[in-house]
């Protein structure tokens, strides 16, 4: 019942917050309701973007992984630090320039209006199927296990996750389709400080009953006792093969990071672009802490709790071990807060491409007036939409037989690396076309299907390391044989936000890369490990 009650006192005590931050915020034009009302500061666009990315699917996924395997999966928190960096200083600059609102909205201005279209459906139906379904999912398997919800109910277990899906579904949906992105901003910030002390507490704990009461004890444990799962140098069998940081994994970090709409609409909601470098290198920061919640619990779990069937279920089990039961409620808000977060910002940005860049365009196509009320109604009806389908779907991930967090980033590989290739030679070159984009997107494809139709045994991310140069090239030899005619130059906007860069850009920047290179180098054999 303390759990309970601690659980909805600090749910109810982030809501309160945020409603009395957000209170008289203009959610009635375009800018005010899908971008904040360009108006985000760094600390808050730092915090969206931490809770945003990370939520249940990573916390139980990467962990079950580092269970399962090593340490090899720490790639995708350092590895997006390294992309951060480059988001700051390379791509955040040109987006807030341009003025943009979505992706797909460069991409019309760059190209056609075809290509926005494609994109824009490739975001949404990927949204619907892939990530919106699996966030639930694994929100679900967390809060059946920290609360026995299924025993109290008596249902039997897909009930119970279809149950505790449609509940958390609901309450995203409420931040998400009620006060737009600065309600979701906000609330991510709040429940990002708790997910922080939280999650930073669960290793603690952990090395502290694996030490019998002494963290240095529990900590030589990890190092005496099967020092090789915490070599994060993989080989090709493991996860993430080393070989692959360079290459297809950080083409994959690149199009999350710099090209996701999910992830880049709250730095264009920046009020100007020093407080968007601060953001995401603040962020990138962040990302740097992120092994220490997301995969050295996975270690510490296997050797605290053995011989688990699934690895998925570690980070639950060891929560469950090690958490006093008066903390469980927090615990429990500030993951539920982590879930919302990346539930209510994926749902925010498929109604933000749906309304202004599928619906829109439609309206003033057929000479109706595309007015703010009536886009930002139905960018409302779709995220009610968009939550009943994925209540639906969510509890059917159940049967698949691969990880979760393996699942998503796979699935995501149909879309990634193309869309990273189109937006990259958009920006650098000036005579691409919209026939050379299209190209490189059907080979990508083509060519990925087949690798899920043959599964090779090669890492998806080699195929995605091995494609993305080759979109490229694509693009660049259909350009030479018919350039655009007239060469595409960057067009600012009306009202352009101030474009005076953060003067510590660089500083932070090469600190972040630092701290990159230490964590190879300490795990692995020619640092702390020795087997």
């Amino acid at each position: 019942m303390f759990a309970l009650i601690s659980f909805l006192f600090f749910t109810l005590l982030v809501a309160f917050f945020s409603y009395r931050i957000c209170k008289g915020e203009d959610t009635k034009t375009n800018d005010g309701y899908f971008l904040g009302g360009r108006d985000l500061s760094g600390i808050f666009i730092a915090g969206s973007l931490m809770l945003t990315n990370l939520s249940s699917e990573q916390i139980i996924g990467q962990n079950g992984i580092s269970y399962s395997g090593t340490i090899t999966v720490i790639a995708y928190e350092i590895g997006a630090a390294i992309t951060l960096v480059l988001f700051a200083l390379v791509f955040l600059p040109k987006y807030l320039r341009a003025g943009i609102t979505t992706v797909p909205d460069f991409l019309e201005e760059r190209f056609d209006c075809g290509l926005r279209k494609i994109i824009s459906i490739v975001f949404v139906v990927s949204y619907i199927l892939t990530y919106l379904p699996t966030v639930l999912y694994s929100g679900a398997i967390v809060f059946n296990q920290l609360f026995n919800i299924q025993e109290i109910t008596g249902l039997n277990y897909f009930a119970t996750i279809a149950l505790i899906v449609a509940v958390i579904a609901i309450v995203g949906a409420i931040y998400a389709v009620k006060g737009g992105l600065k309600a979701v901003a906000v609330s991510d910030t709040l429940n990002g400080a708790g997910l922080l002390i939280g999650g930073l507490l669960i290793p603690i704990l952990a090395l502290l009953k694996l030490g019998h009461g002494n963290i240095a004890t529990g900590v030589t444990e990890l190092f005496v006792n099967h020092p090789e799962k915490l070599n994060a140098v993989g080989d090709k069998h493991s996860a993430v093969p080393f070989a692959v940081i360079f290459t297809g994994m950080l083409f994959n970090n690149l199009y999350y990071w710099c090209t996701n709409q999910m992830i880049i609409q709250r730095t264009f909601a920046a009020k100007n672009l020093k407080e968007g470098q601060k953001g995401v290198l603040y962020a990138g920061c962040l990302k740097l802490l992120g092994p220490f919640i997301l995969v050295f619990p996975g270690v510490i779990a296997f050797h605290l709790i053995p011989g688990l069937s699934n690895g998925d279920l570690a980070y639950p089990a060891l929560v469950s071990l090690v958490l006093p039961k008066p903390m469980v409620g927090f615990f429990a808000a500030v993951l539920f807060g982590a879930i919302l977060s990346s539930f209510n910002s994926a749902l925010n940005s498929t109604s933000t491409i749906f309304a202004l860049n599928l619906y829109k365009p439609r309206l003033e196509k057929k000479g109706e007036v595309a007015s703010d009320e009536k886009v930002i109604k139905m960018g409302k009806r779709v995220g009610i939409a968009l939550t009943v389908v994925s209540i639906c779907v969510a509890p059917f991930i159940m049967y698949f037989k691969g990880g979760l967090y393996g699942f998503l980033q796979e699935m995501n590989g149909f879309y990634s690396a193309p869309l990273f290739a189109v937006v990259l030679v958009g920006f650098f070159t000036k005579r691409a076309t919209a026939k050379a984009a299209k190209a490189a997107m059907l080979v990508h494809i083509v060519f990925y299907g087949l690798y899920e139709i043959i599964k090779p045994d090669m890492n998806f991310l080699h195929i995605l390391g091995i494609m993305l140069p080759i979109e490229i090239l694509v693009m660049v030899w259909m350009t030479k044989r018919n350039p655009r005619p007239i060469p595409y130059t960057f067009k600012r906007k009306e009202a352009p936000v101030e474009m005076t860069p953060w003067k510590y850009r660089y500083h932070l920047s090469t600190l972040i890369c630092v701290v990159f290179v230490l964590y190879y180098v300490l795990f692995s054999r020619i640092g702390l490990l020795h087997y």
